[in-house]
């Protein structure tokens, strides 16, 4: 139990175990939801369904959810900045192979299932140097993947979202960059560089949000069930 409420110092603009130690890196995880809301007028401006808000919705629970680890800072919110992008990262999947790509159940658990499978023995595999040079960016590989994959699938499905999938990646890209570096400019930026990682995060998250209000619709043979 006392290890869920040990404080963790892993970024560079923590100097301590106060609440306000972060504020950079707090306050930019505003720019995530709203981000999360600003899509969330758009699906609902366009009528793009119930699927749509909720992952609005969900875009503003991982801004939340990362605002609350970057104020206290402990072993226990730490989950709650990971889970919400985790369970993001599957949910969008699924829209992305259902909505964009227009595919059957069948075939979207079939590719769902195919597609974490391999990146995830691909990612366990990945040699620990790797994990540590990159300040453990590596476990959001799959994200980065997974937008390149599902991207290149609407597009070949005849979907013009799967642009702004590839647009995403490559913001992801630039975000990795910056999430990865954070430690080691400590000492000429004092306040790091994580917060451009929230900030690109944002960026990414707002343009996928305009792809699903746009291109988002259930097709004729789809329902929200």
């Amino acid at each position: 139990m006392d290890r869920l409420f040990a404080p963790l110092d892993i970024y560079c603009e923590r100097l301590d175990a106060s609440f306000w130690s972060e504020p950079f890196n707090a306050l930019t995880n505003l720019l995530i939801v709203a981000a999360g809301l600003v899509g969330l007028a758009q699906v609902r401006l366009r009528e793009t369904g119930v699927f749509a808000e909720v992952l609005c919705w969900w875009v503003v629970v991982i801004g939340l959810g990362s605002l609350l680890f970057h104020t206290t800072a402990i072993e226990l919110t730490k989950w709650a900045d990971i889970l919400p992008i985790v369970t993001f990262t599957l949910a969008l999947a699924v829209f992305c192979l259902r909505r964009f790509a227009g595919l059957s159940r069948a075939r979207t658990i079939a590719y769902f299932l195919i597609f974490f499978t391999t990146i995830s023995f691909t990612t366990y595999f990945l040699p620990p140097w790797l994990t540590q040079v990159s300040n453990g960016t590596t476990a959001y590989l799959p994200a980065l993947a997974g937008f390149v994959f599902f991207g290149l699938v609407a597009l070949v499905r005849g979907s013009r979202a799967g642009w702004y999938a590839i647009s995403s990646a490559i913001i992801l890209c630039m975000a990795f960059v910056c999430r990865a570096v954070d430690l080691r400019v400590c000492g000429s930026f004092p306040i790091g560089t994580h917060f451009l990682w929230h900030t690109l995060i944002a960026l990414m998250l707002g343009v996928m949000l305009v792809a699903v209000s746009k291109y988002g619709h259930p097709r004729p043979e789809q329902s929200e069930r």
